[in-house]
């Protein structure tokens, strides 16, 4: 079995992996965030997919300067290194894994690979996504739709399948899902990318409800616009200024990292700072 960590970098591995050496609530009643709260994560350990760039690379960064060591997994190993440097800067931990997250062998290895070296995982946050085009749905290449349903949904789905026994070992296992305002939106041309995110968020609800009785919490976060490449791919023309840093955004949902965070099967709305329910049509 593939060993997490530095020893575990064999060459029969789908895993490239590199340590750093660094020694190192919300109730159910309450909606707005409380500012005041501080988040300690010391002894916890967090997985973040997409962990390159953006809001990944960031959540990644806030989860570890909270004293979480973090595991990051993305394709690009150049962003990730950025990111362990950050990370030993700021005094935290963290295991890079660069694989792609559309190989789901891989991911059901990730998950024994963790169990192995920590027998449970605390934070969950699946970020990693793809835009796909925007484009009408009828013109939208099958094999561009079919990547963005592997990507954000399938994907999505078989590391909830690798790491739910993981969470479920921690004395407050916590999931953030992230998803997008067109999930129920539903804005004409964006159509593979949110119907990818509806589903995800129909995912994570269902996860949530059957979860409920477990110390596991399980959130979605809407980010809102934000000054990352997949907006600046979607919307080419806006001014990238005018939007909120990713580093913003990370800073909004690190609570829902948090064993003081009671909520679960909601929506956390970053612009309004606060949880939402889903609601069925009226």
């Amino acid at each position: 079995m593939v060993k997490v960590g530095a020893r575990s970098n064999k060459r029969n591995s789908p895993f490239s992996i590199k340590d750093s050496t660094t020694d190192g609530g919300l109730g159910a009643a309450s909606c707005i965030r409380d500012w005041n709260m501080t988040i300690d994560l010391k002894g916890r350990i967090a997985l973040v997919t997409g962990a390159s760039r953006g809001i990944g690379y960031f959540t990644a960064l806030a989860l570890a300067k909270a004293g979480a060591h973090v595991i990051a997994t993305a394709r690009t190993v150049g962003g990730l290194e950025d990111l362990d440097d950050a990370i030993k800067a700021a005094g935290g931990t963290a295991t890079l894994v660069p694989f792609d997250i559309t190989d789901m062998q891989a991911i059901d290895k990730l998950g024994a690979s963790i169990f192995e070296r920590w027998g449970k995982l605390d934070i969950l946050v699946a970020n990693a996504g793809i835009l796909g085009v925007i484009s009408p749905l009828g013109h939208i290449e099958a094999k561009v739709f079919e990547k963005v349903m592997l990507t954000n949904v399938t994907a999505t789905w078989r590391l909830i399948r690798s790491v739910e026994p993981l969470l479920t070992k921690s004395d407050a296992g916590r999931a953030i899902i992230m998803s997008s305002g067109v999930a129920s939106k539903a804005p004409a041309f964006w159509g593979a990318y949110s119907i990818s995110k509806a589903a995800v968020e129909n995912m994570a609800r269902i996860w949530a409800a059957e979860t409920n009785h477990t110390p596991l919490k399980v959130n979605v976060v809407n980010p809102g616009a934000t000054r990352t490449a997949m907006r600046a791919q979607a919307v080419p023309g806006e001014d990238p200024e005018t939007l909120p840093h990713p580093s913003e955004v990370a800073e909004k949902i690190l609570f829902l990292a948090s064993p003081e965070t009671t909520d679960t099967g909601r929506l956390f709305v970053v612009r309004d700072n606060r949880f939402v329910d889903f609601r069925s049509p009226e």
